[in-house]
């Protein structure tokens, strides 16, 4: 393990801050690390093994896709890729997809499909996105702008240009913003993971479709984090009665391989043309024919176990001793807890559960499918720790 350590420090990029742990195997929602400890897994590598570790009906979709044709060129047509777009527009009634290779490059996409939308429909001088603050939307100097948390932004400007961040919740802010600016679209997560994992006011979010239709502007959901069951509907915009023009995906849908998505409406299906965006491995054979096995199970029957697991876990850990409260939606949730949420995690991986965080909360990102036996062993150690 030492030798890992110092292996990894030599040659990697000192950007992850790891806990000393080297996990080498892991089967559904449990892993073992090195030394044979066995943990239960309550991040899904945030939010990405949907279905769990090695599952057998992705493993086997994608292995044989893998010895059939791992890659081709988007010159040509290959059949996962069509059939991944056709469930997706046929779950959310949404038209068109593009495939990227993960959220930021989709959130790229959503942004390049509002400023041409607007340049064409309200003139070249509309371009301004309007985004949350708190809100995380990638990594990329784009969509970094495009993130409303000024931590992030320090050591890398300039930024891009063009985006004002209003505050989440704010009624009468977002007003005043879209009435003082020529607003291209208005881009949000239901609920903020990587800000806290908060949960957007149902009030709030109509708002934005109202003057959405009273500005002519866009409406942009980042469901990165909290689609592809992990709000309990298939993407958590459906949680809101909303319809958005672009929805932007990535984590869940691959379930361990990298895809994102960026889904389009019929009022901006037809606004990328030949030339105007392009992705080497986007709908890349083997990352569609594993992420269909995701999508193909997100049944209602599949979604109302994932929303009994998240009645259990808020019922669980409200008004228990040291938890002040409990936020999120469905199997994403936050923990804030009177003790500091890093020394709770830290406890926790001790007793054999792995979490992480969220600003100042503990975050539970759990497989959806992870067993209800699992779920309460982790629950009960997190409980133990926070006292």
């Amino acid at each position: 393990m030492n030798d890992l350590i110092s292996l990894d420090k030599q040659y990697v990029a000192n950007t992850y801050n790891r806990f000393p742990i080297e996990i080498v195997s892991g089967k559904g929602s449990r892993v073992v690390d090195i030394n044979g400890k066995e943990y239960i897994d309550m991040g899904s590598g945030i939010g990405v093994t949907a279905f769990g570790l090695a599952d057998d009906v992705w493993a086997s979709a994608v292995a044989k896709q893998a010895a059939t044709l791992q890659h081709m060129s988007n010159l040509y047509y290959t059949e996962p890729c069509a059939n991944l777009a056709k469930a997706l527009c046929e779950k959310t009634g949404l038209k068109k997809v593009f495939f990227a290779n993960s959220g930021a490059e989709a959130n790229e996409c959503a942004i390049k499909v509002a400023r041409k939308w607007a340049a064409e429909n309200k003139g070249e001088d509309c371009y301004t996105i309007v985004t949350l603050q708190n809100s995380f939307h990638g990594r990329t100097l784009t969509t970094l702008a495009a993130t409303g948390q000024d931590h992030f932004h320090k050591l890398f400007k300039p930024l891009t240009d063009g985006f004002i961040h209003t505050p989440a919740n704010d009624i009468d802010a977002l007003k005043k913003t879209v009435s003082d600016n020529n607003v291209a679209a208005v881009m949000f997560e239901c609920v903020q993971g990587e800000g806290g994992v908060i949960a957007l006011d149902k009030d709030f979010v109509k708002e934005i479709a109202k003057l959405s239709k009273e500005h002519n502007f866009l409406i942009i959901v980042d469901e990165v984090q909290t689609g592809n069951g992990r709000t309990g509907k298939i993407y958590g915009y459906m949680n809101y009665d909303i319809t958005p023009d672009v929805v932007t995906t990535a984590k869940g849908l691959g379930g361990g391989l990298p895809i994102g998505a960026a889904m389009m409406s019929e009022r901006v299906e037809s606004v990328l043309g030949f030339g105007d965006h392009g992705s080497t491995y986007g709908g890349n054979p083997v990352c569609s024919a594993g992420a269909l096995t995701v999508i193909n199970r997100l049944t209602d029957e599949f979604l109302d176990e994932v929303n009994s697991k998240s009645e259990y876990v808020f019922s669980a850990l409200n008004g228990a001793e040291g938890i002040e409260s409990v936020s999120g939606m469905g199997l994403m949730i936050g923990i804030k807890t009177t003790k500091p949420a890093a020394d709770v995690v830290k406890a926790a991986i001790e007793k054999g559960v792995l979490c992480l965080t969220a600003k100042d909360k503990v975050r539970l990102l759990p497989a959806l499918n992870i067993p209800f036996e699992d779920l309460k062993i982790a629950i009960d150690t997190i409980k133990e720790v926070a006292k």
